[in-house]
């Protein structure tokens, strides 16, 4: 009889495990199974919190009379310190350094804080700050695929605190983001409760053609899987097309998971993964070891042999002969625009109304010119001018054929005698040192650096809102003249005021078009037919002329990208650097809070807890704090970058005498519930219909009619005693899994959401909060419903756990007499448990208290 690892017939039972024998039949029923991933990955942002939450874990057991030693992580959990440089210094041969010494400045008690965390709790390994960002440390070091522990070998499988975590499938590890509270949970022991997804077969053959990218293949395969629809499950890669795509193209695609919604985008482990095992410095004995486990059981693609047809829930196909070069943008990363048609959808969204393509400029000042003095320079903005220009770590820089190919475009631009105009402010943050290593090596750095795109740091960047203030004379010329300014980066995240507050117009392109776009300064150009400057001996120079064949890139690639290179960045990872060598952190188990300090808090989670769980509770007249339309983001919930001077948030810091230029970033600060309940609902794009068409992050406060920040308004609701819930449409809650989008508005006394739809992280998020998740029915929305928020809403559930079942409907009514039915989204019975205990971090405790694992 074979004995698997995890069945212990409590947490795991034998019968969830046929379900998953039987997917076939068992997937389309919707049914629960629990997992428990082998290791939990953290990354800075995400780590501080998760870290404050086990310390004031270990506290409130403390306050129980319980053994708070019992609080530490029960699989392995590695937290990479990627920092999250905010780009003050970029075009400088020294701009890591600076870069990195204002981080520690900054950050110095949040990366105390951490160092302390790797001490007090056992089974962490921390990833110093300046190593790389946590996805490429991922694949490139931290991922197994398969674990040796004792000599019991089994498959790596990851859950993090990113929804980027999915870059590890394309190592054929399972491995997908959650939400902070789902993986602490998972640190503790607890298995992950889910539904079986469905798995989508996606058949890729042929292969790309010159001059096209594995980011003009991400994007293509992005707007394919959205359209398709394919939230909640997994898509698995296959077919004869995959022998042309390397790992790093396969991490590129696994990456942007999120962006077009699955779980996980999976590649299966074949000779293209073993490759990469050795080129990143994976020992010939564990590549081995893998490969002899993988084969055994089944799990290992050989290309080699006559494939099988597998059975999938649904089935695509691309030949990857048609991905053509292409953009995203102007606002979400699925609006995928070919390259050729980019010139006259640019000018359709000046045409059209304000939405996710367009801009509603009147036609007579679409020519606008707003003439400024740049030190001295004369210069002009038009709309559609590039003012940002970055190259960013999170899904390209793993991959060294678009980051050579960059490099390649600016040797021949810089050969050519182009520049890039002084204004646009540009940079390079590479995912990890082996990009610097072989930038290097090529002696192509030189060029990127001639243009501006010198490295600024090792960590997330402008695709988190990092990018740094642009010169004054820069933004007053936007401001004032009203202009729709551009930025152009290969990241994946492009959604309303992330990038910066005054690039309204954001497109995701691949690394080499970056360098393209900041060589012409606009996007409101056609590539094939207008050239894109002149060069030193007055030649006009055209795009063709500065791109770089497939041929000429692999050359390069070959060349270049070397197994030492891995070797030696991280060997010094596990050193550390001098900077957090130097840092001094306390001793003990439990943590001295400092009431004082602005980034690390003890929140108020686990306050008067007591061992009786508080049981369910229903919502009764309570207000409607929001009325949101369709997608809304975790970025206009809990945004992660720069906190606005007017902020009610920007406030307390003042008040606690931290200077503007200090504020730092929310994301920065995620370790004070202080700041992040004023950072809920604070982006500036925010669009909430109770404004009547005003975008900013303000609500009414229904009885007096007051505009107030949503802070002030829900804080004068939980100072009069209401409840309050939210409205909204679909896709509720996309972006990054963000804990912080379901703990600030628990915070700010928000019981309910009723949406359309949600974003799978984030509906599991509220429930690990205590707050209701439910969606209208099928065709039903507020609006159609004749909701305009300014009702009260009583939400009936029964006073008894045992009585609630997942999915069940549940009547809503309204203080003015309307009443419609909503489906319940607690999916699982262990989301109800969590519900019932009041959050998923009480009945943790109570159950390690009570001796139930």
């Amino acid at each position: 009889m074979v004995k698997l690892r995890n069945c212990d017939e409590f947490q795991v039972k034998s019968k969830d495990v046929e379900k998953i024998i039987d997917w076939e039949n068992t997937s389309p029923k919707q049914v629960e199974i629990p997992f428990k991933p082998a290791r939990v990955l953290l990354q800075d942002f995400t780590g501080v919190p998760a870290v404050v939450d086990l310390a004031c874990m270990r506290d409130a057991m403390n306050r129980l009379g319980a053994d708070s030693s019992k609080i530490n992580p029960l699989v392995p959990v590695d937290l990479v310190i990627d920092h999250s440089v905010q780009v003050d210094v970029a075009r400088s041969e020294n701009a890591v350094q600076a870069n990195m010494e204002l981080e520690f400045k900054r950050n110095k008690e949040r990366f105390g804080f951490l160092k302390w965390g790797a001490s007090a709790f056992d089974n962490m390994l921390v990833v110093p700050p300046g190593s790389g960002i946590v996805h490429q440390v991922n694949l490139e070091y931290l991922g197994r695929v398969v674990f040796n522990s004792g000599g019991l070998l089994y498959p790596d499988s990851v859950v993090g605190t990113d929804s980027h975590t999915t870059m590890i499938d394309g190592l054929g590890v399972a491995g997908w983001g959650v939400g902070g509270i789902e993986a602490e949970a998972a640190m503790l022991g607890q298995p992950m409760s889910m539904v079986l997804p469905g798995v989508v077969g996606f058949k890729l053959v042929g292969k790309l053609r010159n001059g096209v990218t594995a980011t003009d293949l991400v994007l293509t395969v992005t707007q394919m899987l959205r359209k398709h629809g394919v939230v909640g499950k997994f898509v698995e890669f296959y077919g004869e097309g995959m022998s042309e795509l390397s790992l790093a193209d396969r991490a590129t695609i696994a990456n942007m998971s999120p962006e077009y919604g699955a779980t996980m985008g999976f590649f299966p482990v074949d000779h293209v993964t073993l490759q990469y095992l050795k080129l990143t410095g994976r020992s010939d004995e564990t590549v081995s070891m893998i490969e002899a486990y993988l084969r055994a059981n089944n799990m290992f693609v050989d290309y080699s042999q006559p494939q099988t047809e597998r059975v999938y829930s649904s089935y695509l196909e691309l030949n990857l002969e048609d991905v053509e070069s292409c953009v995203s943008g102007p606002k979400r990363p699925h609006d995928r625009v070919p390259l050729r048609e980019m010139k006259g959808d640019w000018h359709s969204c000046l045409d059209n109304r304000i939405g996710f393509k367009g801009f509603a400029v009147p036609k007579e000042a679409q020519n606008k010119i707003a003439q400024f003095d740049f030190h001295g320079i004369k210069a002009q903005l038009r709309h559609g001018d590039v003012v940002i220009a970055a190259i960013t770590s999170c899904t390209n820089t793993s991959n060294p054929s678009v980051m050579l190919g960059a490099a390649l475009v600016a040797k021949k631009a810089c050969e050519l005698g182009l520049e890039v105009k002084p204004w646009i402010k540009t940079s390079l943050a590479p995912g990890s040192g082996v990009v610097t290593k072989y930038l290097q090596k090529s002696g192509l750095q030189k060029y990127l650096n001639q243009l501006g795109f010198n490295i600024v740091g090792y960590g997330c960047t402008t695709c988190i809102g990092n990018s740094g203030d642009i010169d004054e004379s820069v933004g007053s010329a936007i401001t004032e003249n009203d202009i729709v300014a551009a930025a152009v980066l290969s990241g994946n995240r492009n959604f309303e005021g992330r990038v910066h507050p005054l690039t309204r117009a954001n497109y995701l392109a691949s690394p080499p078009l970056v360098v393209a776009y900041a060589l012409v300064g606009t996007v409101d150009i056609d590539f094939e037919t207008e050239p894109i400057g002149e060069g030193k001996d007055g030649k006009t120079i055209f795009f063709k002329d500065i791109w770089p064949s497939n041929e000429e890139i692999a050359h390069v690639v070959q060349s270049s990208v070397l197994p030492d290179m891995f070797k030696e960045t991280y060997q010094a990872i596990t050193k550390g650097n001098p900077m957090w060598n130097q840092l001094s952190v306390p001793s003990g188990s439990l943590y001295s809070w400092d009431p004082s300090s602005t980034y690390i808090h003890e929140p108020p989670y686990f306050k008067g807890m007591t061992m009786s769980p508080p049981g369910p509770h229903g919502v009764k007249d309570a207000y409607c704090l929001l009325n949101f339309g369709d997608s809304i983001t975790t970025d206009h919930i809990s945004p992660a970058g720069s906190i606005h001077k007017d902020s009610p948030a920007a406030k307390f810091l003042m008040e606690h005498g931290v200077d503007r230029r200090d504020f730092n970033s929310y994301g920065s600060r995620r370790g004070n519930d202080e700041v992040m309940a004023r950072g809920t609902f604070a982006n500036i794009r925010l669009v909430n219909k109770l404004l009547k068409g005003e975008v900013g992050p303000k609500t009414i406060h229904i009885p007096t009619g007051d505009k107030l920040s949503v802070f002030d308004v829900a804080m004068r609701y939980k100072s009069e005693g209401h409840d309050t819930i939210i409205l909204a449409g679909a896709e509720y809650g996309s972006g990054s899994s963000r804990d912080w989008a379901a703990k600030g508005p628990m915070l700010l006394g928000v019981k309910a959401v009723i949406a359309k739809s949600f974003e799978r992280i984030h509906r599991s998020n509220l429930v690990g909060m205590g707050i209701i998740p439910l969606c209208f029915k099928p065709g039903e929305d507020a609006e159609s419903l004749g909701l305009t928020g300014h009702e009260r809403y009583t939400i009936g559930l029964p006073n008894n756990v045992s009585k609630i079942r997942p999915g069940q409907d549940i009547v809503v009514v309204t203080d003015n007499g309307k009443s419609f039915t909503c489906t319940l989204r607690f999916d699982t019975e262990v989301e109800l448990a969590y519900f019932n205990h009041g959050g998923i971090l009480q009945y943790v405790i109570r159950n390690l208290i009570r001796g139930k694992h």
